[in-house]
């Protein structure tokens, strides 16, 4: 098994309520018009803008709204200029904590994140302290309802893919991060519904906590995960997911 991350899991089933708060749309308007920036506003040749925009059409992301976000990226429209940084830290407990930002103001997110930290009692790391417990993969993510799994592991490997992990009611399945759009589409070739393909960070091992460390470890990761300049929040923590609302 690749392993996963129990945060990232906690955070796919709390979906709908951040789609609520109205970051999701925030996010993902800055990864497209980052994405067009860096790489051109051309599906085809950006991967990045790709899965952006493919992201956005399953959030039932306004057509309109892509296209304008693609042009800001590529100065058709005069926009907001965004920045991708990375950024590290520990939680109560000794959790390892990595941020991926994308901001149009480097001094007011770290500001901000370090005040999120110590109010929680986390604190900021240097660049490198934690980033060598996570490793880079493709997670494609499907409905248990997907299929009995030894017909899904088969289409997994004739896919391209790495692994398959069935974690309660989803199928997890790993890629190389350069390979996970063209696993979704074989996969998506099959007939099979995609919940969601992200590239994300997993840790190479968990760390637990004791129960007085959980609520507060739960409460930073959640404000750092409403600050709207923060694209994901990965944690190592080894965590019970009934400890969440």
């Amino acid at each position: 098994m690749s392993g996963h991350s129990k945060w990232s899991t906690i955070k796919r089933k709390k979906g709908a309520q951040d789609a609520k708060r109205g970051k999701l749309f925030t996010t993902l308007i800055k990864e497209i018009t980052i994405s067009a920036k860096i790489g051109g506003g051309e599906e085809t040749s950006n991967p990045r803008l790709r899965q952006a925009i493919l992201k956005a059409k399953t959030a039932n992301m306004p057509q309109d709204n892509i296209k304008r976000a693609i042009q800001k990226g590529t100065g058709d429209l005069p926009g907001v200029s965004y920045e991708d940084a990375v950024y590290e830290g520990y939680a109560p407990g000794g959790v390892a904590i990595l941020m991926e930002v994308l901001t149009d103001n480097k001094n007011r997110t770290v500001a901000d994140i370090r005040h999120i930290m110590t109010k929680h009692g986390g604190s900021l790391g240097e660049n490198g302290s934690v980033a060598w417990m996570f490793n880079k993969k493709g997670q494609v993510i499907l409905d248990v309802s997907a299929g009995e799994e030894e017909a899904v592991m088969e289409a997994v490997l004739n896919s391209g893919g790495e692994d398959l992990e069935l974690d309660e009611d989803c199928y997890i399945i790993s890629t190389e991060p350069n390979e996970l759009m063209d696993v979704r589409l074989a996969l998506e070739a099959d007939g099979y519904e995609i919940k969601s393909a992200e590239v994300e960070m997993i840790p190479t091992s968990l760390h637990s906590v004791d129960n007085e460390h959980i609520p507060q470890v739960l409460a930073l990761l959640e404000a750092l995960d409403e600050n709207e300049d923060i694209k994901n929040v990965y944690a190592n923590v080894d965590i019970d997911e009934s400890m969440i609302d």
